[in-house]
């Protein structure tokens, strides 16, 4: 088995978060591959291109983030705006279980100019608002947020202003998605690469200089940033020969990846708790057909409740003896 197998033969192509570290300087890094769970999670909406092509972004960059933390929960990446797309969501558990949704508004997405749909302009597209990363790790912990106003051109832009404006770290982003050409006709992928510096520490033996160390960090940011959108979603080109294309000069070691499974999180114990919370003018507002009628947002799964069940609901929630 070759050096470049070794390193990488734990490594599948697609749906991944894969960490790697770039040495000897010990940068750290992300490389996201999504393939089947993209395409299946765009499929159940009807979304126009440029906002399935502006949730794919976010599904590869909260798959990037998260893959950042050590955390036992649910991370969400949330951008709300004033623009055509009003909202853009992507959550994903520890576990790698992803879900994720847009709202916008078709009339004025229909207005908006080809070249800020092209350039999948924040701006443009999102207009004025902010961009919120959260961290819920369930009962009994405090549930952490960051929120930045929405400040660049792109998503990568946007989250770069994070990184110096809240976290007080240097990182580099690169995303893309798009509809490719598969075997099996056109898909939606999407991917994301993304490098950290890490704090200078001194007395570690073997560091190299602070200038050195400076040197490589703006090396590696330029070799991440010469990689194309087709290299980052090329069915073809494995995520290790990504790696190695851009890094090889560097020295760069893969760990295990983390797979992402589509998933989503809804439930009849959750749905039948709203319900059981909502006034009769609210449900009177979900009903279609004589039914009252409830759809995920993230999965498009439905469920429908006739006068009975919901009377069933009522009476499952009265005390004993009501």
């Amino acid at each position: 088995m070759s050096a470049r197998d070794a390193l990488f033969e734990h490594t599948g192509r697609d749906d991944i978060i894969l960490p790697f570290q770039i040495d000897p300087y010990g940068l750290r890094g992300r490389l996201i591959r999504l393939g089947p769970v993209v395409d299946r999670i765009l499929g159940r909406h009807d979304y126009p291109e440029p906002v399935a092509a502006m949730l794919a972004e976010t599904m590869a960059l909260a798959a990037c983030l998260a893959g950042a933390l050590k955390y036992e929960g649910i991370f969400t990446l949330q951008t709300k705006g004033d623009g055509p797309i009003s909202t853009l969501m992507a959550d994903i558990t520890s576990a790698g279980e992803m879900r994720a949704y847009a709202r916008y508004d078709a009339d004025r997405l229909a207005a908006a100019d080809a070249t800020a749909i092209a350039e999948r302009s924040v701006p443009r597209l999102l207009g004025g608002g902010y961009i919120a990363f959260t961290v819920d790790q369930g009962a009994n912990t405090d549930r952490y947020q960051g929120i930045v106003q929405l400040e660049g051109h792109t998503l990568s832009e946007c989250t770069h202003s994070y990184f110096r404006n809240s976290e007080q770290l240097e990182a580099g982003v690169k995303l893309a998605a798009g509809r490719v050409a598969t075997a099996d006709g056109p898909a939606w992928r999407a991917g994301a690469l993304m490098i950290q510096r890490l704090p200078y520490q001194r007395d570690l033996p073997g560091r190299p200089s602070e200038d050195e160390y400076d040197e490589t960090w703006r090396t590696a940011v330029t070799l991440m940033s010469s990689a194309t959108a087709a290299e980052l979603l090329a069915e073809e080109l494995s995520p290790d020969q990504l790696l190695l294309r851009l890094f090889h000069s560097e020295g760069v070691r893969a760990y295990p990846p983390q797979p992402v499974a589509d998933s989503c999180r809804c439930s009849n114990v959750r749905v039948e708790r709203v319900l059981r919370a909502l006034s009769a003018e609210e449900l009177a507002d979900l009903r279609q057909d004589e039914d009252v009628v409830v759809v995920c947002e993230f999965c498009k799964r439905e469920w429908r409740y006739d006068d009975a069940a919901l009377d069933a609901l009522r009476a499952d929630d009265e005390p004993p003896g009501f």
